[in-house]
């Protein structure tokens, strides 16, 4: 089972769920925008992904810099409790699946997720090749 914490509006996060699927797998998607965080499924995304709320803090197109987050001495209870009032300070997509949690971008970094890769030639949102027709994974 793939579980991916998604975004519908970013490109990014089309892509991975695309790419996901692609592979033979339709994941469990939640679209945390409307869904919400927990702080117990927060820390345990974090802890599994092992990375820190503050490199899972979106800043480009969040409220992150208005809310005062960007400055390196806010807390990490602080940016948990800000994911919580405003879900979309979390990066996105998170992908969970047998062989591990990630943050998923760039979007190629759910290529470490699938077993098996799906089906080339891929291409990032940006049109770079990830993988080949041969199947071979290019980045």
């Amino acid at each position: 089972m793939i579980v991916i914490h998604h975004n519908p509006d970013c490109g990014t996060s089309r892509n991975v769920l695309d790419i996901i699927r692609a592979s033979g797998v339709e994941p469990v998607v939640i679209e945390y925008l409307e869904e919400g965080w927990t702080r117990p499924q927060l820390l345990a995304l974090f802890a599994a992904a092992d990375i820190t709320p503050r490199q899972a803090l979106r800043v480009s197109r969040s409220p992150a810099e208005e809310l005062g987050l960007t400055d390196p001495s806010v807390p990490d209870a602080a940016l948990l409790d800000a994911m919580l009032a405003h879900p979309v300070l979390v990066n996105r997509p998170i992908v969970a699946s047998p062989l591990g949690v990630r943050l998923c971008r760039p979007s190629e970094a759910v290529l470490d997720l699938l077993d098996p890769l799906p089906p080339g030639p891929l291409v990032k949102e940006d049109g770079t090749l990830m993988i080949d027709a041969e199947g071979n994974r290019v980045l």
